[in-house]
């Protein structure tokens, strides 16, 4: 895992957003995703919130995607590997650049047909712990006409990132907006924050 955690950090340090096209692995990734069909189908994927539990809002004129968080207590053996995987590129990110990023927490993301999440960066405006976001993708065979992107806006430029399957993305929470395009079909993701706290 060691190059692909070089690749998102040298990503980030040239481009400001790191990107690993097969971060996750084939058989990771599926599994991830049909954790998400099962957790849809037992309704327990939500209508998402802005905010924290301090000042959570349901507004669906900003966003419309569901989520269902990730709990370190899982049993279930998907989850496991994801977080163990996370762990060792937080030892990795501490090591070698000096973050100090001591916590992590991350949802499951689903976006349905003509779901969106409109311009916004990921630190809260009373909790700035979250310190990076990280974004990994579960479509496969994503195409352009399926639209979906993850859209990053820089200064006067924008960034358009297909949610292709295994790939991740990597980014400061605080210093980049950011907005997930209208999709024309299911839109899955593991998403979450590198904290310190």
């Amino acid at each position: 895992m060691e190059a692909k955690f070089e690749e998102l950090i040298e990503g980030f340090i040239t481009n400001r957003i790191g990107i690993s096209e097969e971060f996750l692995g084939l058989p990771l990734a599926a599994a991830l995703q049909k954790n998400i069909h099962l957790l849809k189908n037992d309704s327990k994927m939500i209508v998402a919130g802005i905010g924290n539990s301090a000042v959570i809002d349901k507004d669906d004129k900003i966003r419309s995607d569901k989520t269902c968080w990730l709990d370190t207590n899982s049993k279930n053996s998907a989850e496991l590997e994801f977080l163990d995987i996370i762990a060792e590129f937080i030892r990795h990110l501490n090591r070698t650049c000096y973050t100090g990023i001591n916590a992590c927490e991350f949802h499951y993301a689903l976006y349905e047909p003509g779901t969106f999440y409109s311009r916004h960066k990921d630190q809260l405006r009373n909790d700035s712990n979250r310190k990076y976001s990280m974004v990994s993708y579960l479509n496969e065979n994503w195409l352009e006409s399926d639209m979906g992107q993850l859209v990053i806006h820089e200064q006067e430029t924008t960034r358009h990132i297909l949610p292709s399957n295994q790939k991740t993305v990597f980014f400061q929470s605080d210093v980049l907006e950011h907005e997930v395009a209208v999709s024309s079909r299911a839109r899955l993701s593991v998403t979450g924050w590198l904290k310190r706290i």
